[in-house]
């Protein structure tokens, strides 16, 4: 099916997708609940829409389009949460122009909640980036990246958890090696370290001891690498960890024309998600919660 035949009919798609057995470890009443997660990725400064004579994306896109169907779904549901998976910089000249303040400012205005860092937010160097944070009213996080000796430290957080309407959501990010991708003066002393490893104990930790009823982690690692077996990416991340209950990817510009199902280390479920590049789609997964189930009802990547 093609993207937009898919896309134009997603409205109608639902899919019930069980995450295995579960107990909400943050309240106790029977009632379910329900989460709207909404989510871009590798915006890549596209503030404006495409021309409409663009070969590939005719008139697609533009910030005002996303900030208009956020404000709908806001509208429509009580507890949404809108993330992104990191390439935030660099695309257009409103990045050479304004460094990333305009981005920021923006992302500000429609009241993201969380985002993770990938390699061209690093295009302006660390400090650059560090420079324009101020012009950023929601945070960041990533957890394989040790900004301890940088001017990121102690900002820069693994992880952030946000309740909503009772429900505990952990979120950390992974992003992806810095070296041989960016150039050592712009990332300085950022040390990698190995997502998987990182991710296994990050899980742990918020599913364990903060007690979260659910995890997301929001990657900027890629999709997959079929012809690069050794990358790590989101598909072996999802097999290899546990706790994990929704990736949301980046960095490889991979449009899935749903968010697709992998069986973690343990036998359950995970759901894995990314929605392209430059802001054509958004992202929606509605995850619904109660004492003893976790499901996902409906799923749909809209276009803009």
């Amino acid at each position: 099916m093609k993207r937009r035949t898919f896309l134009k009919n997603t409205a109608a798609t639902t899919a019930l997708v069980t995450l295995g057995d579960f107990s909400l470890s943050s309240f106790t009443t029977v009632k379910e609940k329900k989460i709207t997660i909404l989510h871009t990725n590798d915006v890549h400064s596209h503030i404006d829409p495409f021309p409409k004579d663009h070969p590939k994306n005719p008139g697609m896109g533009g910030v005002a389009r996303r900030a208009n169907v956020i404000e709908k779904i806001r509208k429509e549901e009580n507890n949404v949460l809108l993330l992104d998976a990191g390439d935030i910089f660099q695309g257009t000249p409103y990045f050479n122009y304004y460094g990333g303040e305009l981005e920021f400012k923006l992302m500000s205005m429609m009241q993201y909640d969380v985002a993770t860092m990938g390699n061209h937010d690093f295009d302006n160097g660390i400090d650059g980036f560090n420079a324009m944070l101020p012009h950023a009213n929601f945070d960041f996080v990533s957890a394989n990246y040790d900004f301890k000796n940088t001017v990121l430290d102690g900002i820069v957080k693994p992880y952030k958890i946000i309740i909503k309407d009772g429900i505990k959501i952990g979120i950390f990010g992974l992003g992806v090696e810095l070296n041989g991708l960016v150039d050592k003066k712009l990332y300085k002393e950022t040390v990698y370290n190995n997502p998987i490893e990182v991710a296994t104990d990050i899980a742990k930790q918020l599913k364990e001891i903060e007690k979260c009823d659910l995890i997301i982690c929001l990657s900027h690692l890629g999709f997959d690498y079929k012809n690069e077996p050794e990358k790590v990416c989101d598909v072996k991340l999802a097999a290899a960890t546990q706790h994990i209950d929704l990736i949301i990817g980046g960095h490889t510009h991979t449009f899935l024309d749903k968010p697709i199902v992998k069986i973690n280390k343990v036998g359950k479920k995970v759901i894995v998600n990314q929605v392209g590049a430059y802001g054509i789609n958004l992202g929606r997964i509605d995850f619904y919660l109660s004492d003893n189930s976790k499901y996902i009802g409906q799923e749909k990547n809209i276009t803009l």
